[in-house]
């Protein structure tokens, strides 16, 4: 396969200004947000000096998303997504506006700084499942895997930049600046959305309240394709999620020193990146399951291996090997679920599927941390990883729609009517 080929493929900035204007608007958004979460937590901690009330950033940003996820994915399959979309960016916008204030004025209670953070975090709970459509209907059906590693490449390079700039921009201005910065990153995504055509769901919109949820719930149990890839993302986060035992097996293999401590996640991060930028050679394929497994399986035996070695170099490579794979993972799980889910579900589908990647980290750092305190570091990463393996082997040898590829439906998928 030639160099070209191999590389992301921008076919969909060339052929749809649209789309083009909308990711340019959600990149500047999410630098925004990596500098509001570097912000919120130094904030917080010059606050309170309190690991508790830190740790307690995580959970006002991740309880929102859990609570109200599947709910606003029933929203966003009744009405019009653009809508939808545009009212939760302005109220995430409004959000980091009266943080900038409570920044530069100093008189608002940790409590009510956490209190903003999770306001802010619930209308992204309501943007996120609008937002999930429109790629889908923005491009054609070749170009959406395309589109979604367009999106993937630009908030991985947002994750290495956004909190490197975050701290450089607290230092010199404080933190009113580094939140009113955010506010203003909202206003380019208002306008990148701005321009879109009017997406209401196609077909039988759902039905309201609980009742839509469950038949987006009852869709997600029926579908074997997509619930398995569900299923693949839950045994990568929960199983075998490493960021908590960072510190400690720095500590148990390479002296607790802190420059090898802070390479860990960049390593992550620089490999999702080199994955991303070189994805062209997998969305040409049309193979999305297949890449999912080989991807989650790479991932758990990159780590485990990660478990095992003691030089730092191999340790680092290692990560940027898993860093790599889950990213081509994350890329053909999204493609999976856009591609495979009728429109009128896929608001509640994408919800779903936000609130996994939200919760399934939080879990999967409680489950290394227990692990860890009953055995060591290394053994939790070696353990986590070989269960990953072992949950991905398990997930594709029940789901050989998987194994074929995703391209096309399958008529055992269950695909109830929502009536």
């Amino acid at each position: 396969m030639s160099l070209a080929r191999a590389l992301i493929d921008v076919r969909p900035l060339r052929t749809s200004p649209v789309f083009r204007r909308l990711l340019i608007g959600r990149t500047v958004s999410v630098l925004g947000s990596f500098m509001t979460m570097v912000t919120v937590m130094y904030q917080v901690w010059e606050m309170t000096h309190s690991a508790a009330w830190s740790g307690a950033v995580g959970l006002a940003q991740a309880l929102p998303m859990v609570c109200f996820g599947l709910f606003a994915g029933a929203w966003a399959d009744r009405g019009d997504r653009r809508r939808i979309y545009l009212a939760a960016t302005a109220g995430q916008a409004v959000c980091s506006l009266l943080l900038a204030v409570q920044g530069f004025t100093g008189h608002v209670p940790v409590a009510g700084v956490l209190a903003l953070v999770a306001a802010q975090s619930a209308c992204a709970a309501v943007g996120a499942p609008a937002a999930g459509v429109f790629v889908p209907r923005l491009l054609p059906k070749e170009q959406v895997a395309s589109g979604l590693a367009l999106h993937q490449v630009t908030g991985q390079a947002m994750m290495l930049v956004g909190p490197a700039l975050g701290g450089l921009l607290l230092g010199w201005f404080g933190i009113g600046v580094c939140y009113l910065l955010d506010a203003l990153s909202f206003l380019l995504s208002f306008y990148g959305a701005f321009g879109l055509p009017a997406l209401p769901p196609e077909g039988e919109p759902s039905r309201a309240g609980l009742h839509g949820v469950l038949d987006g719930l009852r869709f997600l149990a029926g579908h074997r394709v997509v619930r398995g890839a569900l299923v693949t993302d839950l045994a990568v986060t929960v199983l075998s999620m490493p960021v908590s035992l960072f510190p400690l097996v720095n500590d148990e293999r390479f002296g607790g020193d802190p420059r090898t401590l802070g390479l860990f996640l960049s390593a992550l991060a620089v490999g999702g990146v080199l994955a991303s930028a070189l994805s062209g050679a997998v969305t040409h394929r049309g193979r999305p399951g297949l890449v999912m497994l080989w991807g989650a399986g790479a991932w758990g035996a990159a780590l485990a291996a990660f478990g095992l070695v003691s030089s730092p170099w191999v340790g680092l490579g290692l990560l940027v090997l898993a860093g790599a794979a889950d990213a081509l993972s994350v890329l053909s799980r999204t493609t999976i679920v856009q591609t495979r889910t009728p429109d009128a579900l896929l608001g509640r589908v994408t919800a779903a599927e936000t609130i996994v990647g939200q919760a399934g980290p939080h879990l999967g750092n409680v489950r290394a941390g227990l692990v860890a305190g009953a055995t060591s570091g290394a053994a939790a990463l070696v353990t986590g990883g070989l269960l990953c393996l072992l949950a991905v082997a398990w997930v594709g040898a029940g789901t050989p729609e998987l194994r074929a590829g995703a391209g096309t439906p399958d008529p055992r998928d269950g695909v109830p009517d929502g009536r």
